[in-house]
C-alpha cells in the first residue's frame, strides 16, 4: 500500500509541474482529492487492512492528503501571482497622459437672472412668494380688476381648462392671494417669480411659456416716490450703476396710474446703438400704483392703503445682458447654446 501511495505523490508532483492555468489546477485538485480522486479511494482499503496496521495506515492516509494540498495550494498561489503579474504588465496606465476632460453643466443664463433679481430684493426685504400655475379665474382676471367680458381677457388669449380654471397669464394672481390671505391686512412686501402661458406664435421675440417676476407692496402712504426708488435700485444693480430710468405713461387695469419703464442703453450710454434701437433707452418693465379696485376686492381699505406694482420677464433682462438674440434658445436645451453662454461667463 505504502507503494500504492508513493506512486500516487509522484503523480501528483509530476502532473502539479505541468499545470498553467488554473483552471487546469482545480481540475487536477478534483482527480485527487475529489469524491472519487485518486487520493479519496484510498480510504476504501482501510477494511481491508488488518486491525493492527490500520493506524499506520491512517497515518499515511492523512500526511499524502496534507501534501496534496500544500502541493496545490502552493501552485495555486504561484500561478495568481502570474496572472496578477500579467494583469499588471497588459494594463499598465501611463500617469503621463492628459486625463479625459468632463462635462461639467453650468448656470442657465434664466436661473441665473432669476436669482440675481430675487438677492435684489431679498436684501431689500422683500419675501419670495410662489403659487399655482394652473389658476383660478378668480384670481388670474377677477380680482385684479379684469371682470367677465373686459377687452383685455382678450388681449392676454389664454390656456382655459375649464371654464373657471386656466393656465396663468401672469404672476400677478400670486398677489391677489397673498393680499386675500392676510387676514390682519398687515403690509405686504413680496415678489412672486414663476412660469405664465399664453396663446402666442413661438418666435425669436415670442413665447407661449415664458417667466414673470411681479412685485408688491401694500401698506400706508406708498406714492410714486417709493416705486421710483425701487425700480432705480433695481436697474443700477442689474445693469450697471450708471443707469438712469424714466417713467412713461402707460394703462393696465390692475393699476392707476400704469407705466411703462425704460432703463438707459447700458451699451451706448444713451448715445444711441442698435440694441435700444438709437433712441437711448430700453423698456424694461411695466408698473404701476395698485388699483383702488384691487385693493378692495382683496379686503384693504384703499382709503387707508395704498402701494406698487411691477412686472419684470427675466427672458428680456437675460437677452439685453448677455446678447441672446432668439428667446426659444432658453427653451430648446441645445448644450451648444449652454456651453456658449458659460464661456461668456467665465469671460466676465
Amino acid at each position: 500500500m505504502q507503494e500504492r501511495i508513493q506512486e500516487i505523490k509522484e503523480q501528483l508532483q509530476s502532473k502539479v509541474s505541468t499545470v498553467t492555468t488554473l483552471n487546469e489546477l482545480n481540475d487536477l485538485r478534483v482527480e485527487f482529492l475529489g469524491k472519487k480522486g485518486s487520493i479519496t479511494e484510498l480510504s476504501n482499503y482501510m477494511r481491508e487492512i488488518p486491525n493492527e496496521e490500520k493506524k499506520e495506515f491512517g497515518s499515511l492516509l492523512n500526511t499524502i492528503k496534507n501534501e496534496a494540498n500544500d502541493l496545490l495550494n502552493a501552485k495555486k498561489e504561484e500561478l495568481e501571482l502570474e496572472e496578477l503579474q500579467k494583469k499588471l504588465n497588459d494594463e499598465t496606465i501611463d500617469v503621463t497622459l492628459p486625463g479625459t476632460k468632463l462635462t461639467v453643466g453650468g448656470t442657465h443664463p434664466l436661473t441665473k437672472v432669476i436669482d440675481e433679481i430675487e438677492e435684489i430684493f431679498v436684501s431689500m426685504g422683500y419675501d419670495v412668494v410662489e403659487g399655482p400655475e394652473i389658476e383660478q379665474d378668480l384670481y388670474n382676471f377677477e380680482k385684479l380688476n379684469l371682470p367677465k367680458g373686459h377687452p383685455a381677457r382678450d388681449a392676454q388669449d389664454s390656456f382655459y381648462i375649464t371654464d373657471e380654471m386656466l393656465l396663468r397669464s401672469q404672476t400677478s394672481p400670486v398677489q391677489a392671494r397673498t393680499m386675500d390671505a392676510n387676514l390682519e391686512k398687515t403690509p405686504i412686501r413680496i415678489i412672486c417669480p414663476g412660469k405664465v402661458y399664453r396663446r402666442d406664435d413661438d418666435d425669436a421675440t415670442h413665447s407661449h411659456q415664458f417667466t414673470q417676476i411681479e412685485g408688491l407692496v401694500v401698506d400706508k402712504n406708498i406714492s410714486l416716490a417709493d416705486l421710483k426708488g425701487t425700480l432705480e435700485i433695481l436697474a443700477k444693480r442689474l445693469f450697471g450703476e450708471d443707469r438712469e430710468i424714466r417713467f412713461r405713461p402707460s394703462f393696465f387695469p390692475f393699476t392707476e396710474p400704469s407705466i411703462e419703464v425704460d432703463v438707459s442703453c447700458f451699451k451706448c450710454g444713451g448715445v444711441g446703438c442698435p440694441i435700444c434701437k438709437d433712441t437711448g433707452w430700453i423698456e424694461i418693465l411695466g408698473s404701476g400704483m395698485v388699483h383702488p379696485n384691487v385693493l378692495k376686492g382683496c379686503g384693504y381699505d384703499p382709503e387707508k392703503y395704498t402701494g406698487f406694482a411691477f412686472g419684470i420677464g427675466p427672458e428680456r433682462v437675460a437677452m439685453l445682458k448677455y446678447g441672446i438674440t432668439d428667446i426659444r434658445n432658453f427653451y430648446t436645451n441645445d448644450v451648444r447654446f449652454l456651453q456658449d453662454f458659460n464661456r461668456v461667463e467665465g469671460g466676465e
